[in-house]
């Protein structure tokens, strides 16, 4: 496959800026408490973690919509948090990011999705505590959702479904989602769990990553043939326009079965060190999204997202890969 040319580059990265983006999912709060390991304890075999500070970071779908305010994006956000201090610290976080955040709807049943890691010397994690509640809205909270997704479908040039289980997703927030998109003609991308593969008939472009297109389809993936029977498969059962598949260090496989015949290709993996790939799936869906908004095509968006996902897995934890950086890794790499 031809890379795309500094020309073209350019025009699609200055393209980013402003484009209009709806996030739809599960968002979450990822703590992390960091600390040093100098001995055991003598009450278990375990490590004695001294504190020396937090860090607080935006993931799940926040971290999506994050990822897209940082490439240049305007971006809404739609999700559930809980009537708690991390859902205010979310939401704060998520403001001081460029991401609108009114569509965040609290619910003082449930708390705020938050996964603290524990992280010692050389970023080894020692463990993670989750704090969570997975059930599905219902009721009031779930007519407010869709409210809120009504309200901000028709201003968007794109909509991006980021699926964690969560409990926002479900069979009547992800109809309601479709049909608002279809109604105007705006293209939607679902980063996928498999569990819920059947709500997302009809999508515009699925990206599993490799697990979750092998548990899929029943199959190995190990090779690029392997990758083009299985886009095909899931293409096939759920009707959608296209699938990519993230391979990690084997990159990404593309089938853009928009064109005629449908194009498929693979496109390598651009890191140079592997850091941590917390987060790389949502860097990907963000910037595949952000470069179909401005007109790319899938070819042409994947590029872009490997070498973005690139930049996401050297660095410790979900942190958003700006333009900025973008553009200096594409200038490395002589686009």
């Amino acid at each position: 496959m031809t890379p795309l040319s500094r020309d073209r580059t350019r025009v699609l990265v200055q393209s980013l800026a402003g484009r209009r983006v709806l996030v739809v999912g599960d968002v979450m709060l990822d703590h992390f408490l960091f600390g040093r390991v100098q001995r055991l304890s003598p009450e278990a075999p375990v490590p004695v973690v001294e504190y020396d500070h937090d860090q607080f970071r935006p993931g799940g779908a926040a971290n999506v919509a994050m990822n897209l305010a940082a490439l240049g994006a305007e971006v809404a956000l739609v999700g559930v948090i809980g009537d708690d201090d991390s859902g205010t610290r979310l939401r704060d976080l998520l403001t001081a990011g460029g991401v609108r955040a009114d569509g965040l709807i609290g619910d003082a049943s449930r708390c705020t999705t938050r996964k603290l890691r524990i992280v010692t010397q050389r970023q080894q994690q020692v463990a993670r505590v989750d704090f969570e509640s997975d059930r599905d809205v219902d009721g009031t909270v779930a007519e407010t959702i869709v409210g809120a997704i009504d309200g901000q479908v028709g201003a968007a040039a794109l909509v991006v479904v980021s699926d964690y289980l969560k409990g926002c997703i479900t069979s009547v927030t992800m109809a309601r989602v479709a049909e608002a998109c279809a109604a105007r003609g705006v293209p939607l991308l679902v980063d996928p769990k498999i569990s819920h593969l059947d709500l997302y008939r009809g999508v515009t472009l699925i990206t599993p990553n490799l697990g979750e297109a092998e548990t899929a389809t029943h199959s190995r993936i190990r090779t690029d043939a392997d990758a083009a029977v299985a886009a095909r498969r899931l293409r096939d059962r759920l009707g959608c326009a296209s699938v990519v598949i993230t391979r990690g260090e084997q990159g990404m496989w593309v089938l853009d079965g928009t064109r005629t015949p449908p194009i498929e290709a693979n496109f390598a993996a651009t890191a140079v060190e592997v850091s941590d790939v917390t987060g790389a799936g949502d860097t990907v869906i963000s910037t595949l999204a952000l470069a179909l908004a401005a007109q790319a095509s899938l070819v042409e968006a994947a590029q872009l997202a490997a070498v973005a996902a690139g930049i996401a897995v050297g660095r410790f934890g979900p942190v958003a890969v700006t333009r900025a950086e973008l553009e200096a890794r594409l200038e490395a790499h002589g686009w």
